[in-house]
């Protein structure tokens, strides 16, 4: 045990070495877990058996799956681009791999997280970004023009959510004083607003932290091209998207990289907004309960995975509600609607941090409300003045003829 100790705990890079282990293999094991949570739940939620034949309850069916995919035959069309056409598939798995690399889901930092950068936030923002390279090289190498709509959707896609993202994250960057993840567990520890010390203050209880909790989560959806933002693999229109010249385990790869994003972001949520790996709102040392405070430590990483979980259960429950939105929908959503709150949001808590150094919690409280009062009256004038502008269609019918049983014709609204 001693060397096992001088190796993994006390060499800088035997430790390295740990916390990727402890990173890494959770992840791989937990993608067909996953798989397998979506089929039962899509199931239960739309009256269907789903997967029950392999294993008890179908539990195995994701491995007999991707034993399938193993051994299923490997057909890479001639007219494809050859080196990218392989490196595409790696490209889209690599992201959620890095951006877990800096979620701390433990108190212990000789665990976790496996990089304590003092970049988080930008890092997040700048490797999420290179997700969408694998779908783009992905539709741009298969040689076909209905694979290359895809990947050219998922760009554009990328520059319609990503700013109001980055201003979602700006908002708790500002409020925090830090970009490092770290720092954002140890800010949301604090008393709620500031005055109640018996409960944690996770951003997602404040006012700008539900509207950037709201914000992000939105962008996350279209950044996993998850329903109803799952435009780059619409099968209605693009046969099967950007991976339609894709078989056997190259196929496979790509799910497995939206899977573990799935995980990932929703860490990253659970992280900024939802206290980490705390496992309730109440801190428990400001209680005078100590012992609970020290087994809500230990038991951090199962609480972080339930946090996670409870993520990849939303990213589900979406897909069975809400239909696939049209693409001039989804730009709408973007730049109309998330990058202007976004924005309001991020000048109320700079008004709110300005006003509070200044005059004190009261006359910061009562300043970002009007500040975000104003905001709300100049958005809604732009908004009734914009769609007085808009010229709507009339009302329109179409006489359809009447067959040999039907004599009359009949009207029907258009």
């Amino acid at each position: 045990m001693d060397w096992l100790r001088q190796v993994f705990w006390e060499n800088e890079v035997g430790n390295a070495l740990l916390r990727v282990l402890l990173f890494v293999l959770p992840i791989l094991t937990l993608v067909p877990g996953l798989i397998w949570w979506e089929r039962r739940l899509l199931s239960w939620m739309q009256d269907r058996i789903g997967p029950n034949r392999v294993g008890p309850f179908g539990l195995l069916q994701p491995i007999a799956d991707g034993v399938k995919l193993f051994f299923k035959e490997d057909i890479t069309p001639k007219a494809v681009d050859g080196l990218i056409y392989f490196i595409a598939p790696a490209v889209a798995l690599f992201p959620a791999f890095a951006l877990g690399a800096t979620l701390p889901w433990g108190p212990n930092l000789k665990l976790t997280p496996i990089a304590d950068v003092n970049i988080g936030v930008l890092y997040i923002m700048a490797i999420s970004s290179l997700g969408v390279y694998g779908v783009v090289l992905a539709g741009y190498a298969s040689n076909n023009k209905y694979s290359l709509l895809g990947g050219l959707r998922a760009s554009a896609q990328l520059i319609s959510y990503e700013l109001a993202m980055g201003m979602a994250l700006a908002s708790i960057v500002l409020a925090t004083g830090s970009l490092r993840l770290t720092d954002m567990v140890k800010a949301q520890e604090g008393p709620l607003w500031g005055a109640v010390p018996q409960v944690q203050n996770w951003f997602i209880f404040t006012p700008f932290g539900f509207i950037a909790a709201l914000i992000f989560a939105i962008c996350v959806i279209a950044e996993t091209n998850r329903a109803p933002f799952d435009l780059p693999e619409a099968e209605n229109e693009l046969i099967a998207g950007y991976h339609t010249e894709y078989s056997s385990m190259k196929f496979a790869v790509f799910f497995m990289g939206e899977y573990a994003a799935m995980f990932i972001f929703s860490g990253v949520f659970a992280t900024v907004f939802l206290g980490g790996w705390h496992a309730v709102p109440i801190n428990w040392s400001a209680l005078g309960m100590e012992q609970v405070a020290h087994w809500n430590g230990l038991l951090a990483p199962l609480f972080f995975l339930g946090k996670c979980a409870l993520g990849i259960t939303f990213f589900i429950w979406l897909r069975a509600t809400l239909p696939r939105l049209r693409y001039d929908q989804l730009m709408s959503l973007g730049w109309k609607s998330l990058l202007p709150m976004g924005v309001f949001n991020f000048i109320v808590v700079a008004t709110w941090i300005l006003t509070t150094s200044l005059y004190g919690i009261g006359g910061g409280i009562a300043t970002a409300v009007g500040a975000f009062a104003v905001i709300i009256f100049f958005t809604t004038r732009i908004a009734k003045s914009a769609n007085a502008n808009v010229e709507f269609l009339e009302k329109r019918t179409i006489t359809m003829e009447s067959g040999k049983g039907d004599p009359k014709p009949q009207e029907v609204n258009a």
